[in-house]
Order: structure tokens, then C-alpha cells, then sequence
């Protein structure tokens, strides 16, 4: 999936944006690494005050050279066995490469802001911090189930907020830096960068990223059992609603046949915002969830496309923020207890549309509060990493696409 992003990029603003492949692979290679070095134990590991996971849980490197196995590679990890999710038993290492997966595909959102504007050195330099606190530490508090935030009730299934609105909010801070750094040099307003559509790259990434869901949200699962099988259902049902409303509500606007483009970006907004959710609904509700996606895309892209002082062609603010964020709110509205219960989040309550009642509104509490907590964090931490960074590199633009 995270490659798949850069095929993204490639295939809505043309060839010459192949250094997004280059970029992705970076991010692959950097995950693996400082994930097996120290983040994983980070988000993963026993949490200290439900803050932060004991960093040297599992030794760094997954026990190193250790040949005992130890808290390591064939062992059961102690938050994949019975007292967590399920009974499973998952694999040290196996739950290490699903999670690192995760991170590097979080990164590899935030980066389709830096384009071809930021260095890639800077962008490197981000990235290590960016895996060793800036998404494990939210991921310790919302998916390590003795995070703060998970023991006081929040629930995010695959992501909403771990990985798709935490996303945004760190490409927020760096496209705040990129205006910062535009503005010295003048610039009225920030430079845009155009869409020069690559039909094969764009279908190439799309079909890569829904199958690649396949495990990112069904895989959270932790095991293969008949739940797996209602999120897989859940998840391609809320895709191919999104991407009917989202041409359908667009032909209707402009009267004009919406293209290659609205029907992927349909389909990905759809997926995005059925991720926080996925595991705890009906097929039904990931139905009417996916309908509602469409207008949601359609709205977010004409508010997020108004300021000039950033550029977000691929739209990780108006897909991924914005569908992730509400879709982890709409958790409070349509959670039935029974698939929830399936997933390992039996004390979730049913949501509004179900007779939740005042449960499902402090659930809903619960979710917004876990919105402004992460969203703050991951933002003011990724500004100041981007900043000490462009203090120390003299800048993070490329001066030459400035000349």
C-alpha cells in the first residue's frame, strides 16, 4: 500500500512525479527500520501510565541476535493472545511487519504534500521521528489496550484517527512550514501544483490500494475467523457505495461525466471512512455509510480546495482527514454490539441508530475528545520537528523549483 501511494501521485500529476516512488520506498525501508529499532516497542509494548510502551519490550530488533526466541519472532506476542483481541496467538514478528505496515503507510500519506517542493533529505530526517514518536505514541494510546485513551473507551478499529486522520494533521503542520518558507521568498500565495491525470497509474494505484485493504482492515482482525470475513464484506461495500454517490451527486452538479478521478477518489474515501468502523457494523450500515461518503468527499473538496496558501492535489485533508475523522465519530451511530463484540470490543455500545442511547452519546464524547487530543498532539509535534529540521537544512524546499 505504501507504494501504491506513490503510484497515486504518479497517476494524478503525471510522470514526472516518479521521485514519489523513490519516496516510498524510502518510507518502506525506514519504517522496517526504526519500528524494529525502537517504535514498535514504543506503541506496543506494556504502556507506562498508558502514555508509552516500554521501548525495550522486545529488545530492539525484535531480540537482536538472541536465539532463544525470547519476546520474539516464533513466541506469541502478549497483546495477541487471549486476554487481548482474541485468542489467536499472533506471532511477534508477524504482528511486527502488520503494524510497521500501518506506520508506513500513514507516512506515506503525509507525504503526498511534499510533492516535489520539500527535499528529500528533510523528508528522511522527518521520517525517523516521525516512526519512533509521532505515530506510535497515538498508536500506543488508542490501539495498545493499556493506552490512556484506550482504557478510558475509545475504539478506532483499523485507523480512522491512528492512521488516516493522524495523517492529515501531520501534513497540515508541514504544509504550514511550506507556506512559511513560500512567503519568505514572496510568494502570495503557494504554488500549485496541477493535475496531469496518467489513466494506467491511477487505476494501477487504485485496484493495489483496495486490494491492499483487504489487510488493512480485516487483518486487524489479528486472526481468520467469520468476523474477518464481515469486515472484508463491509469494507468493498462502503467503497462501491462511495464511488456510486460520489459520480452520481458530481454528474448531477456539473452535468458533465465526473471522470476517472472522482470514481477513484470515490472509492478511496469510501474505504477511508469505513476503516475506524469496519469490524463493529453491518454490511447494511457499511452500505449507507458509503453512500454517505460520496457527499462527504464532494463537500470536503469544496472547502479544502478555497485556501491558496497550500497545495493538496492528491487530498490528504479533504480524504483522508476528513474521512478519517468522521468516520471515527460515526462509531457512536451505527455500532452493533454483536459484530463489535466479534472484533474483541465486546463493552462498546450500540450506536444512536440502534438504541445506544446515552451511551452512544459518551461514546461519541469519548471519540471527539480522542479527535482533539491526537489531532493537537501529532500536529504540534510534527511542526516542531519540520521546523528544527528547516533551521538546521536552511530551508526544506528544493530551490531549484523555485528558481
Amino acid at each position: 500500500m505504501t507504494i501504491s501511494v506513490g503510484f497515486l501521485e504518479v497517476g494524478e500529476l503525471g510522470r514526472k512525479f516518479d521521485r514519489s516512488l523513490y519516496k516510498t520506498i524510502v518510507i518502506t525501508v525506514l519504517s522496517l527500520f526504526v519500528m524494529g529499532f525502537i517504535g514498535f516497542n514504543i506503541a506496543f509494548g506494556p504502556a507506562y501510565d498508558g502514555i508509552i510502551g516500554n521501548p525495550l519490550y522486545t529488545h530492539i530488533f525484535l531480540g537482536m541476535f538472541s536465539t532463544s526466541f525470547s519476546r520474539g519472532l516464533t513466541s506469541v506476542y502478549s497483546l495477541t493472545g487471549a486476554s487481548f483481541f482474541n485468542a489467536g496467538g499472533l506471532y511477534t514478528s508477524t504482528f511486527f511487519l502488520f503494524e510497521t505496515a500501518c506506520a508506513s503507510v500513514t507516512l506515506a500519506l503525509v507525504g503526498v504534500v511534499v510533492m516535489k517542493k520539500v527535499k528529500l533529505s528533510s523528508f528522511a530526517i522527518y521520517s525517523v521521528f516521525y516512526f519512533a514518536v509521532i505515530w506510535t505514541l497515538p498508536a500506543a494510546w488508542i490501539w495498545n489496550p493499556t493506552g490512556w485513551l484506550y482504557v478510558m473507551g475509545v475504539r478506532d478499529f483499523a485507523g480512522g484517527l491512528v492512521v488516516h486522520g493522524a495523517a492529515g494533521f501531520a501534513a497540515l503542520a508541514i504544509l504550514v512550514r511550506i507556506w512559511q518558507e513560500e512567503r519568505k521568498q514572496g510568494l502570495k500565495e503557494s504554488k500549485q501544483i496541477g493535475y496531469n491525470l496518467s489513466s494506467g497509474w491511477l487505476t494501477l494505484s487504485i485496484i493495489l490500494l483496495w486490494i491492499g485493504w483487504f489487510g488493512f482492515n480485516p487483518g486487524t482482525e489479528l486472526t481468520f475467523n467469520s468476523e474477518t470475513i464481515v469486515v472484508v464484506i463491509t469494507t468493498f461495500l462502503s467503497a462501491a457505495s462511495s464511488m456510486i454517490t460520489t459520480i452520481l451527486i458530481k454528474y448531477l452538479l456539473t452535468r458533465k461525466d465526473p471522470g476517472l478521478l472522482y470514481a477513484v477518489n470515490g472509492i478511496l474515501m469510501g474505504l477511508i471512512v469505513i476503516t475506524p468502523l469496519a469490524g463493529f457494523v453491518s454490511p447494511g450500515s457499511a452500505v449507507v455509510i458509503g453512500l454517505l461518503s460520496g457527499p462527504l468527499f464532494l463537500f470536503a473538496e469544496w472547502i479544502f480546495n478555497k485556501p491558496k496558501w497550500y497545495s493538496d492535489p492528491v487530498g490528504v485533508l479533504e480524504c483522508h482527514m476528513a474521512g478519517g475523522v468522521t468516520g471515527l465519530l460515526l462509531i457512536a451511530f451505527f455500532t452493533q454490539t454483536a459484530f463489535a463484540g466479534a472484533s474483541g470490543a465486546p463493552n462498546l455500545p450500540s450506536g444512536l441508530f440502534f438504541g445506544g442511547g446515552l451511551a452512544a452519546m459518551h461514546q461519541l464524547g469519548l471519540e471527539a475528545f480522542a479527535v482533539v487530543v491526537v489531532g493537537a498532539f501529532v500536529f504540534s509535534i510534527s511542526y516542531l520537528v519540520i521546523y528544527f529540521i528547516s533551521k538546521i537544512s536552511k530551508g526544506i524546499l528544493i530551490k531549484e523549483e523555485y528558481d
